[in-house]
This record gives structure tokens, C-alpha cells and sequence, in this order.
């Protein structure tokens, strides 16, 4: 099944089973059961526990019917059939719970999106009348304009126009979820053999090389990683290599301070590479799991920048020879185009190995995840879903599309 017919069976049917003709489809599907436990004796109603058992009618109703009147007044401390029932609505595992708080994290840090982006569809269906060569242009400048990439927006409408006749697409819902299911579909292809797992090493300690401008979040960043490896048991380090920008050391140490990290740091104005080299020596004679790197992002000055962030991964290199294991890229999901411009400046400075996008519930922009999959092919590793020390979170695709793209489907 393909990731758009789960979105479609996922809130499309769900949406339907709300609406209270369903309901009532249900009662006149299954009136015997209504009548039963309306006809319960009424030495029952009175006793809360009685009473209990009356609403797990809807759970078990073969149970029900066979229990006994006798055990039903007697209520025996440890009778059979309730037991049975305990069973059948008993807590759900912890990793359901977990993946449903996932979904939940996903739905609110995306809510701007979602709206911005169904807002966006919504308007261009508004004027809708048929599928000619105007819908096509007025489609090709809205998903422009949701951040999904130009050369996304132009595959998109190629691909649409044949498919649209195909489906025989008429109504505005129809021709609504045929753009989904192309956007859906283009961003699962593209994304078919993309790694979004962060990478450790198998012996020593693990370093995580972050680069990005200044003002992303970056440094925020790493001090929530921080804070998630360190409640995880590892021992964390950072290490403050952005030595020219005011206030990027404190910041740091402050972070530090914040979480109970140990910060590897040096006077402004000293060399990043020397502070690099101190910070990896220290964590491979104390034994630390993770080194987290903050770097500076002096975009405008390319060539220094370049020659800057080659010196600290030869340092880092020449230390473990298997480091970086992780070189990823903090964009500002708020800056829409700005940050895939920057992705593509920094991939020509650095081998990037990931992207964290960083402030996305704070922006109607959550598009930008589709360009970047599809015209960067650099995977989204990390996510900002809110202010929270835990709302860094790992990166699920299918969580992504489920919140970006639910209320199209819904609305059915």
C-alpha cells in the first residue's frame, strides 16, 4: 500500500465514522444489542460496578448475555467473565502510546502548514471550473508559493494533466486529492532509498559536526541533542568552534550550564580548528559517547568559510579516522526558499550528510521538507516541533505527510 493510500484510509474514512448519520447507521445495523442492555434489571443501574459492566456490553456482548443474574447482584470479587473483558480493554503497549504522542507532536507542529498549505489548494479550487490550461498555470505559481520548489511545482502540473484525465477528476475534491496523491507520491519516490537515521560510531566516541549561518537555531540545536543523549545515559560534550561570531560562546555555555554538559571552549577570536582538536582529545582520553560541534556560519565570506570547516574536519579526521559521523546542515524552516539556497551554498562548502530543519511549527512554510527531498536529495534528519527541550525530534516521513497533508483528505 502506498504511503498516499494510507494517508487516505488514515483520515479520509476516519473522518466519515464522526459524523452522527453514521451513528445512526450503527444503531439501526445493530439494534438487538440496544435493546438488551436497555432491557438490564434495574437492580443493576443502581451499583457503579453494575453499571460498568452494562456500558462493556458494547466490548462483549456474548459475554453479557450468557453472565449470570445471580453473579451479576452477588458481584463476586474475582468473577470470569469481567476479567475476560479486563483483557480486551486493557492499556495499550507503550510503543502504541509513543507512536500516537508522535502523530500528535507531527499534527501541532505542523498545524500552521497545514493550514497555510490547505488554504493555499482551497483558493486555487475556489475559482475552479475545469481542468484547462489556466488551472494548470494557477497550480504551477500556488505550490510555488507553499514553499514546495519550483522544479517540484513544474513536475507536479506535468504530471497532473495526464492524470487528471485518467482519474476523470470533476469535482474539486477529486482533483484535490489528485494533487496530494501526485505530491505524496513524487516525495515516497525521491525518498525510496533516503537514510534519515543519524550515525554513530561502533567503538569511541561518535562526533557530530553542525554547520549552518547564524540566527537558524543552530546552536539551540545542539543543546536539546544534548540534553536527549545525556537523559539517555550517554556522556555528551560539546565543543564551541564558532569563535568569531559575539555572544556564540556564551550561548553555548550557557546551553551547557542549562543541560549539564561540559562546554570545550577558548577565547574569542582563537582558532576553531585548535578548539576542535582539544575537544575530540578530551573525549577520546575521558571516554565521552557523543562530541557535538557548533561552527561558524559566515555564508558571505565563502572561500574562508570553506578553508575553515576542511581545517576542522582534517583535525577531526586525523583524531578518528572515521569522523564526522554526521555533518548536518541547521536550516530555518520560517525562511521558505531561503533556506533551500543556503542547503545548496553549504553543499558546495561541505559534505553535508543531513539536515536538521529547525522551527517549523512556527512557520506556514512546511513545504520546503518536499523541495528538499526533491531537487537537494539531502535527508531531513532532525526536526524543531515546538519550543520544548523534547521537541527536537527525529525525523519521520510518514508522520511528516500524515500532519502536512490530513485536513485535504478530510475534508472529503
Amino acid at each position: 500500500m502506498g504511503l498516499f493510500d494510507k494517508l487516505k484510509r488514515a483520515f479520509g474514512g476516519g473522518q466519515a465514522e464522526a459524523k452522527p448519520e453514521s451513528e445512526e447507521k450503527v444503531v439501526a445495523e445493530n439494534p438487538a444489542p440496544q435493546a438488551e442492555v436497555g432491557s438490564t434489571p434495574a437492580a443493576v443501574e443502581p451499583a457503579p460496578e453494575e453499571k460498568t459492566k452494562a456500558d462493556q456490553a458494547e466490548v462483549n456482548q456474548e459475554s453479557v448475555e450468557t453472565e449470570s443474574k445471580p453473579e451479576v447482584e452477588v458481584a463476586a470479587p474475582i468473577p470470569v467473565q469481567p476479567a475476560e473483558v479486563e483483557e480486551k480493554v486493557a492499556p495499550k503497549p507503550a510503543q502504541e502510546v509513543a507512536a500516537n504522542e508522535e502523530t500528535k507532536r507531527y499534527e501541532r507542529g505542523l498545524a500552521k502548514s497545514r493550514k497555510g498549505f490547505g488554504a493555499k489548494i482551497n483558493a486555487l479550487l475556489a475559482n475552479f471550473r475545469s481542468v484547462d490550461e489556466d488551472f494548470f498555470e494557477e497550480l504551477e505559481e500556488t505550490l510555488i508559493e507553499a514553499d514546495v520548489g519550483f522544479e517540484t511545482a513544474m513536475k507536479i502540473s506535468d504530471q497532473l494533466r495526464d492524470e487528471v484525465k485518467f482519474q476523470n477528476a470533476k469535482k474539486k475534491a477529486d482533483v484535490s486529492d489528485v494533487i496530494v496523491e501526485k505530491l505524496v507520491d513524487l516525495y515516497e519516490a525521491e525518498g525510496e532509498n533516503e537514510d534519515n537515521q543519524l550515525h554513530f560510531a561502533t567503538q569511541g566516541p561518535t562526533v557530530f559536526l553542525f554547520v549552518g549561518v547564524n540566527g537558524v537555531g543552530k546552536t539551540t540545536t545542539i543543546g536539546k541533542l544534548a540534553h536527549r543523549y545525556q537523559a539517555a545515559g550517554k556522556k555528551v560534550l560539546m565543543a564551541a568552534a564558532d569563535t568569531f561570531r559575539a555572544g556564540a560562546i556564551e550561548q553555548l555555555v550557557e546551553w551547557g550550564k542549562r543541560v549539564d554538559v561540559e562546554v570545550v571552549r577558548k577565547p574569542e577570536k582563537s582558532d576553531p580548528a585548535a578548539v576542535v582538536f582539544e575537544a575530540v582529545r578530551k573525549a577520546k582520553e575521558e571516554d565521552y559517547d557523543l562530541l557535538l560541534v557548533d561552527t561558524a556560519g559566515r555564508l558571505q565570506n565563502k572561500v574562508n568559510l570553506m578553508n575553515e570547516l576542511e581545517k576542522i574536519q582534517r583535525v577531526i579526521t586525523r583524531e578518528l579516522p572515521d569522523a564526522p559521523h554526521e555533518v548536518l546542515l541547521a536550516l530555518d524552516a520560517t525562511t521558505g526558499q531561503n533556506a533551500l539556497t543556503q542547503a545548496k551554498q553549504f553543499g558546495e562548502v561541505t559534505k553535508v550528510s543531513g539536515i536538521v530543519l529547525t522551527k517549523l511549527d512556527g512557520t506556514a512554510r512546511g513545504g520546503i521538507v518536499l523541495a528538499i527531498r526533491n531537487e537537494l536529495h539531502l535527508p531531513v534528519k532532525l526536526v524543531g516541533l515546538g519550543e520544548q527541550m523534547d521537541d527536537l525530534r527525529d525525523f519521520n516521513p510518514e508522520e511528516f505527510v500524515y500532519g502536512l497533508f490530513k485536513d485535504l483528505i478530510a475534508q472529503r
